[in-house]
């Protein structure tokens, strides 16, 4: 039976039955899984049960690795583009509201033309 460690996200585990490393990219309470990232740049989605199957020992992240802070940076990027998405929204209501000038609109109130 594996030693209870609850998923940390960005937290890097050491599994002490194969020594493989690997950080926990993201948590899904409601699916219950976890998505894992092992040093050599796989990524791998388990479930909670598997989880807990698992002799795992929170670590330290590996000496050189380079992929963890981008991962965890994309997802944040990926929130920050959802938030975007709202505004393009609002924008692309006032591109449609632009379909509704005519060409004099262009001159202003201009009366010297």
């Amino acid at each position: 039976m594996g030693r209870e460690h609850d998923p940390i996200r960005g937290q890097w585990y050491e599994n002490l039955e194969d020594d493989d490393l690997f950080q926990v990219l993201s948590v899904d309470e409601d699916a219950e899984l976890i998505e894992i990232q092992y040093v050599d740049g796989d990524i791998e989605e388990i479930d909670y049960d598997t989880w807990q199957e698992l002799d795992l020992e929170p670590t330290d992240e590996p000496e050189g690795w380079a992929g963890s802070d981008d991962d965890l940076e994309e997802d944040e990027e990926d929130d920050d583009e959802d938030d975007d998405d709202d505004w393009d929204d609002d924008e692309d209501d006032d591109e449609d509201d632009d379909d509704d000038w005519d060409e004099d609109d262009r001159y202003g109130d201009r009366d010297d033309y």
